[in-house]
């Protein structure tokens, strides 16, 4: 009976831990503010808290037990996104890939993480699959001007923002886009690009 009793409890404990990060995480910020910054030079906001293992370790046991599991692949990606340990981010989302090609949500977090840990070029061919999957998909879009920027193709990544700003003229996440388009066009002009 003992054992019984140790194992809810245990349960319990898990379900309410994974309760409760996923309702954290649900209000955690998303979009062009938070995907990445607009400069190539730009350093991503630090985490807001240190990463916590037991939760870590309590959502991989999650995924281990059920292969098939794509929410809590997302959410283990999400929590090392969040922290910044990219290779993390990129297994777990790379993972949920495999169940879910065609979520271009998905394909844009792994992007972002694959520009964050300093791979634009592969991070831009998963920015490609998730606007062949929707092809106004704000963070994409978004994202994809970073990764250009990032490659060199300055002219590349202001038409993506040209058409993310038309798609979506009045969100308020994307406030300031606008002057980092019209910096790098100055820029451009000025060196005769």
């Amino acid at each position: 009976m003992r054992r019984d009793t140790i194992i809810f409890g245990l349960v319990g404990a898990v379900f309410g831990f994974v309760v409760g990060y996923m309702s954290a995480s649900w209000s955690r910020p998303t979009g062009p503010g938070s995907a990445a910054p607009a400069s190539a030079e730009a350093a991503p906001a630090p985490p807001s808290s240190a990463l916590d293992p037991n939760e870590a370790r309590a959502l991989e046991a999650l995924a281990g037990r059920d292969p098939d599991d794509l929410a809590v692949r997302v959410e283990l990606g999400n929590l090392y996104m969040d922290h910044e340990r990219w290779d993390d981010a990129i297994r777990w989302y790379r993972e949920a890939v495999a169940l879910s090609p065609a979520d271009p949500n998905v394909l844009t977090d792994l992007g972002a993480s694959l520009v964050h840990s300093g791979r634009p070029a592969e991070g831009l061919a998963e920015f490609e699959k998730a606007l062949v999957q929707d092809e106004g998909h704000r963070n994409a879009l978004y994202n994809k001007g970073i990764a250009l920027l990032q490659l060199g193709r300055t002219d590349e990544a202001v038409a993506a923002w040209e058409e993310v700003l038309s798609r979506y003229p009045g969100d308020p996440q994307l406030r300031g886009l606008r002057a980092q388009i019209d910096s790098l066009k100055g820029t451009a002009q000025g060196t005769g690009q």
